[in-house]
């Protein structure tokens, strides 16, 4: 069965971010996931983690201005600069937590954009990201997400995902595949994961449509988890949901999975 990480972003907000780890923890959780963690110190998530046992498996690079509508840099001329001091912000942070993986946001085309400049950017961005951060073995990460929920976003589908990581060429670039974006935009999940496997860095999961607890709604991730299980999937699957009531009424489905093994 997969190992299964919190999203700290999502789950839990029945209290203020710094609780949320000791009730990730106390819920069963061994790991968790969240956005960003830029409003805290590295030196405090640090440890609220080991506090708790946590370990992180994953943030996002800092996405610009995020209050603004901003959704990631990597993709946007004229952005460059910025992009590269976010490298090194979180390299500060994943290294003081102690995070192997980091998400870089491709960020939103404005209309009427030059899509081709910005897979450009984007290319020369991730090219640079990507070495700076193998230097700390750390993976990086991009993520295809759906246009219902995020429009304009550059990245929607896992087969553009792939090609650009293919067109970066290092060899610890890999791709987030969020099986609620990738089943909203592409479908087809378990032969699109059989047939990226070996580029696929972190797995997402949540219900669809409504993006609740992953036992409701249109997907079957039970059959989801044995197909991991069986490529021999060994990161962990990030549980960013929105839950439909308190966060740990809804975790049967984990307790269920549990009692399996």
């Amino acid at each position: 069965m997969p190992k299964f990480a919190a999203n700290l972003t999502m789950m839990f907000n029945e209290v203020p971010f710094p609780q949320r780890f000791a009730a990730a923890a106390k819920a069963g959780f061994q790991a968790v996931e969240f956005l960003f963690p830029y409003d805290h110190a590295p030196h405090e998530v640090a440890r609220w983690l080991d506090e708790n046992g946590l370990t992180n498996a994953l943030f996002n690079m800092p996405p610009g201005d995020w209050a603004k509508g901003e959704r990631g840099l990597a993709s946007l001329p004229g952005r460059e600069a910025e992009f590269r001091a976010g490298v090194a912000r979180a390299l500060e942070y994943a290294q003081a937590l102690g995070t192997k993986r980091l998400h870089a946001m491709a960020g939103l085309v404005p209309a009427g954009a030059e899509r081709e400049r910005h897979r450009e950017v984007f290319i020369g961005n991730l090219r640079y990201a990507a070495r700076e951060l193998a230097a700390h073995g750390i993976t990086l990460l991009i993520e295809p997400i759906n246009p219902r929920d995020m429009p304009g976003y550059f990245l929607s589908s896992q087969a553009e995902a792939h090609a650009i990581r293919e067109a970066v060429g290092e060899p610890n670039l890999q791709v987030q595949l969020d099986f609620y974006h990738a089943q909203i935009v592409e479908g087809d999940l378990a032969m699109g994961l059989r047939k990226h496997f070996a580029g696929v860095g972190h797995v997402q999961i949540a219900g669809v449509p409504e993006r609740h607890e992953p036992d409701e709604g249109e997907v079957n991730y039970a059959y989801l988890f044995r197909l991991l299980d069986e490529l021999g999937y060994e990161g962990w699957v990030g549980c960013e949901y929105r839950p439909r009531g308190r966060t740990e009424d809804g975790l049967g489905w984990m307790a269920a999975l549990n009692a399996r093994t």
